[in-house]
């Protein structure tokens, strides 16, 4: 099968190309490298065809991707903090870029596997997140992810196949400061014997995904018959950022405590994902702890 992959070079979007190719695709990647670096995938380069271009180019898009039989679209600007810095742009790539691979697609006649986000949701008193909850973005971001979701149904009442993912908080190697990056963010200061910086009270929590099971569901997605919807994919257990930092301090062995500074604009005080729709559509259960990632980390 030949797939592409925008956002190739990212944090997500590498993991996946590697998957990809490591089981005989042939993989397209479309990446500007604002965020996404060659060196992510630098062992298996020279087995994909790389465009170094924007999805918000659709001229280049309709010029340079030819004879594809799906795409997994993660291209997208991730940052909830600079979101709201730059609510153009935000808006331009994650909803007008969107809206061009949909447009792709829909001339191709191939299916879209849509890397969305568990931001979409915003704040909820009900716990945990369903796929059915209403949609309340509190940042910049999460807004431009939820109007690509409605760029999506635009396109699947005319007769496009989008599966939807809505990813939770994703972990793993060459994770981006972007990204969701709390956990990269302790692991440096860790690496430095500093105390990791908690924002706010720390008593917000998070649902985290490895991204080697973000991968494996992603390509499921694609692979499974199914009509389009939309997906959350996490592990169903809240993490507090407070625990996190002292499981990260617990496993160093340092003599530290966590340190706290102001909370941040823009977070949802609670997430995590209701996962009946994902083990029932897709017959996914996350293999990875993330305990036990942060041992093989710190200790490495």
């Amino acid at each position: 099968m030949k797939f592409l992959v925008t956002g190739g070079l990212g944090f997500i979007g590498s993991h996946l190309t590697q998957y990809l190719v490591n089981r005989g695709d042939s993989v397209v990647v479309i990446d500007n490298q604002t965020t996404g670096k060659t060196d992510n995938i630098q062992n298996i380069f020279n087995k994909i065809e790389y465009i170094n271009g924007d999805i918000r180019d659709y001229d280049l898009l309709q010029k340079s991707v030819k004879d594809i039989d799906g795409i997994f679209h993660l291209a997208a600007l991730a940052s909830v903090q600079q979101s709201f810095n730059e609510i153009d742009k935000y808006t331009d790539v994650n909803v007008n870029g969107t809206e061009n691979i949909l447009k792709l697609a829909s001339e191709l006649k191939i299916k879209v596997v849509h890397a969305s986000s568990s931001s979409v949701y915003g704040v909820h008193e009900q716990m945990p997140h369903n796929e059915n909850d209403e949609m309340k973005p509190i940042n910049p971001y999460a807004q431009s992810k939820l109007d690509a979701e409605k760029i999506i149904e635009k396109y699947v009442k005319i007769g496009l196949n989008v599966i939807g993912l809505r990813y939770f908080n994703v972990f793993g190697e060459r994770q981006s400061k972007e990204y969701a990056g709390v956990i990269k963010l302790f692991l440096e200061k860790i690496g430095n014997k500093e105390s990791p910086l908690v924002n706010g009270d720390g008593l917000q929590t998070r649902d985290f995904i490895f991204v080697e099971d973000i991968v494996k569901a992603t390509v499921t997605a694609m692979q499974k018959n199914l009509e389009s919807t939309f997906i959350n994919v996490g592990t169903g257990k809240a993490t507090s950022i407070l625990e996190l930092a002292n499981t990260v301090i617990k496993i160093s062995g340092l003599n530290l405590e966590p340190v706290h500074k102001q909370a941040l604009s823009g977070e949802a005080p609670e997430t995590f994902a209701d996962t009946t729709r994902v083990e029932k559509l897709l017959g996914f259960k996350p293999e990875s702890k993330l305990d036990d990632w942060l041992k093989t980390k710190i200790s490495s």
